[in-house]
């Protein structure tokens, strides 16, 4: 009974740490999908300039790159969340700054 019980708890254990990097891995997308959605409206609104644009898709370029490496072992580690993390927080703030620059468009 013991065993049996322990073994569930395992199996319960593993199958939640699965599904968070599956929450974790989901998140970076998605996050990844706002800020490119972003950039799509100041390319419509007019306040960002096509160089501007072409730098921050070159920016969100790297991040996928960096997400498909992290998720090439299956899951994302909490070093490469971080990372992504970090990288999409940078990013976050290039399309602030670009998009309320004042430059001519």
């Amino acid at each position: 009974m013991k065993t049996r019980f322990g073994n569930l708890s395992l199996m319960l254990v593993l199958m939640l740490g699965t599904l968070s990097q599956r929450a974790s891995a989901g998140e970076v997308k998605a996050r990844e999908e706002h800020q490119e959605d972003r950039i799509q409206k100041g390319i419509n609104s007019g306040q960002l300039t096509e160089r501007e644009a072409a730098n921050l898709e070159r920016h969100e370029q790297k991040i996928e790159a960096d997400r498909q490496r992290a998720l090439a072992d299956g899951r994302i580690s909490g070093k490469e969340r971080r990372k992504l993390n970090r990288e999409e927080n940078r990013q976050s703030q290039r399309i602030y700054h670009k998009k309320h620059n004042f430059r001519k468009r």
